[in-house]
């Protein structure tokens, strides 16, 4: 009966273990086909608990009869498996060690005090236009709010040094979503209603009773917080949820590629795992663009999905947007603040004719290319 307690208590051990390793950045586990075991072991992670502790109860006299040093195991069994218990599901899971703003406020451009050179997430909705500092949603991982009278659900992924910005809208009804972990180093969201897992990168319930939902992207840019408020001079800008402070990062060493953390850290030499590209995904096709070939072009004309478009690296070399051209025949170049071409100038943000935007996202090119596997390469 003894040999129940234990194995009681080493499965327990095990199964937290493995509950927290298939949907955490550790050694090996996001290279890993694990989506579905790692959802299973989540899903029934109830019984699999009350099944365990059964062994250990049943077990528990047999194990506990005997020398001291019999009692002193068993304690210590005990002990160790509680621990990794608390460690899995307090200090390691995502959603409390991630948490989303417990106050949210948005600044007019005269009462804001974040640093102009940050990075943000801009978006514009029926007229109005709101920035997300990356600096705070870099952390948070997702900002619900609404703009222009839509609810959106701004996230940001900082191990794919991607942002997304959505409608939280599913089957007709407004979703809520909390952070659960992730796969294949992107952040997944688990929504409330049938627990199915969402991918942040592209937006798709991945595994669950939805699998192969999407939710429905709204049209965003990434640009420092001054070419944002250079286009829309009355946008309004998130600002700093004091309960977060210690936990916002201080330097701008992620925002500019700086950073060598194995996790978030870019690599300065292109198509490496953490290069950085800008990718667009038009008409059922894919193509990402290096970022050190766009710094040194500035402009680049070319196609995705036979729809001509245009990259523009803004002058701060941060900052970049994507166009659609009027034809391939028409191709531009940035003189100041405006887009050239043989037959028009277009002042950028408000050209006219006004060139449609093409929803384009800056990305470490390890995970443009494993969610987009069919990408042409610039």
């Amino acid at each position: 009966m003894s040999a129940l307690f234990w194995l009681g208590a080493l499965g327990w051990a095990l199964f937290e273990v493995a509950h927290v390793y298939l949907i955490m950045p550790m050694p090996g586990s996001q290279r890993a086909a694990s989506i579905d075991l790692a959802y299973f072991l989540h899903g029934y992670r109830l019984g699999f608990r009350v099944l365990l502790a059964a062994l250990v109860l049943a077990g528990f006299a047999a194990a506990w009869r005997g020398r001291i040093w019999r009692k002193a195991l068993v304690v210590i069994a005990l002990v160790i498996a509680g621990g990794i218990t608390w460690l899995a599901n307090r200090e390691m899971a995502a959603d409390r060690m991630f948490v989303q703003p417990r106050t949210l406020t948005m600044a007019r451009p005269t009462d804001n005090t974040v640093d102009p050179a940050r990075l943000v997430v801009g978006v514009t909705l029926n007229g109005e236009a709101r920035a997300y500092p990356i600096q705070f949603i870099g952390y948070h991982h997702q900002v619900r709010d609404v703009v222009g009278g839509v609810p959106v659900m701004v996230t940001y992924c900082t191990v794919c040094r991607t942002g997304r910005v959505f409608s939280p809208s599913v089957d007709g009804h407004e979703e809520s979503f909390r952070l659960v972990g992730m796969d294949h180093f992107n952040a997944m969201f688990e929504d409330r209603t049938t627990g199915s897992w969402w991918r942040q990168a592209t937006g798709q319930a991945v595994v669950g009773p939805r699998k192969g939902a999407r939710l429905a992207e709204l049209a965003s840019a990434q640009v420092s917080l001054d070419e944002w408020l250079a286009l829309y001079p009355a946008s309004l800008v998130m600002q700093a949820d004091p309960a977060f402070a210690d936990r916002y990062a201080k330097s701008f060493d992620f925002e500019s590629g700086a950073s060598r953390s194995q996790l978030t850290g870019t690599d300065t030499v292109s198509w490496r795992e953490k290069s950085w590209v800008v990718g667009i995904e038009l008409n059922g096709a894919s193509k990402a663009f290096d970022w050190n070939r766009l710094r040194a072009e500035h402009v680049i004309n070319d196609e995705v999905g036979g729809t001509p478009v245009v990259i523009v690296l803004l002058a701060d070399e941060k900052s970049f947007l994507a166009f659609e051209r009027p034809d391939a025949a028409t191709r531009f170049e940035l003189r100041g603040d405006s887009l050239i071409s043989d037959a028009s100038r277009h002042a950028l943000g408000d050209a006219l004719p006004p060139l449609p935007p093409v929803q384009a996202s800056q990305e470490f090119w390890h995970s443009w290319r494993t969610f987009h596997p069919g990408t042409e390469r610039y």
